[in-house]
């Protein structure tokens, strides 16, 4: 029984020869990646060099720019996103996204909340106390019940940037996503909401897989538990958090997260 060895959880997401153009230009290169579940994972790397290109495939939001095309596989959960049988919406549900500047409905606080399962449900479904709770609920998870509890009729727009980003993760929650993706979401707060959401990061782990891009070398080493680097539309290195940082194998990552790039 001692040589027993644990089987490793399936990946989240998992690419195969993924190759992106936008028109003539090669944004993804052959990425192969396996993104666990229930971690932060980091992508990090020089601007350009395709971290939110490859965020962006996965809810396949890319396609929306026209002129995309790509090659190679990538499955989410088992599922192979690109077969004809999947869902747009669907996918767009389980795999929510959060954009780098909050970017809330000009609604309510609470109709913010509401709004992808009011998208989602048929009107005569719903019902009030219902969704009362998923509100409640949805902002208790991202620790922001307790200051917008009183504002629920408020303008979203006119909280405070940190309390608009947390609304936006907040906005995913009732539609019961399994992956999260994060695109720079602390990069227009100050230290202190920095701080707050990177804790919020760290309560969601547990319930969700988390894929963040950053530029921002101790945001990643903080807050993720893996590292992706990547150069020129390739991913380089890809490795506990830690060992990105105090062990690269590579010497294009070391030059990279000790601040020598370029």
């Amino acid at each position: 029984m001692g040589n027993d060895t644990v089987p490793q959880a399936a990946p989240s997401i998992c690419t195969r020869g993924l190759n992106l153009w936008y028109g003539d230009f090669q944004a993804l290169r052959d990425v192969d990646l396996r993104i666990k579940p229930g971690i932060v994972t980091a992508l990090i790397g020089p601007s350009g060099c395709g971290k939110t290109t490859l965020l962006r495939c996965f809810n396949r939001i890319n396609e929306r720019y026209g002129n995309v095309a790509t090659t190679g596989e990538i499955t989410i959960l088992g599922k192979n996103i690109y077969d004809a049988d999947v869902s747009l919406t669907q996918l767009r549900k389980t795999v929510g996204m959060v954009f780098q500047r909050p970017n809330p409905l000009p609604l309510s606080v609470y109709e913010n909340v509401v709004f992808g399962v009011k998208s989602h449900t048929p009107r005569g479904q719903r019902r009030r106390r219902e969704l009362d709770a998923m509100v409640e609920t949805a902002l208790r998870d991202v620790q922001l019940w307790d200051e917008v509890k009183d504002k629920l009729r408020k303008r979203a727009t006119q909280l405070t940037l940190e309390q608009q980003q947390k609304l936006c993760i907040a906005r995913l929650l009732p539609l019961k996503p399994q992956v999260m993706l994060m695109d720079e979401p602390c990069s227009a707060l100050d230290a202190e909401g920095i701080e707050r959401i990177e804790l919020l990061i760290q309560e969601l782990r547990k319930s969700y897989t988390i894929l963040i891009v950053t530029h921002n070398m101790a945001q990643a080493r903080r807050a993720s538990d893996e590292c992706v680097f990547m150069l020129l539309g390739r991913i380089v290195e890809h490795d506990n958090t830690l060992k990105v940082f105090l062990n690269p194998r590579e010497k294009e990552t070391e030059t990279y997260v000790t601040g020598r790039y370029g």
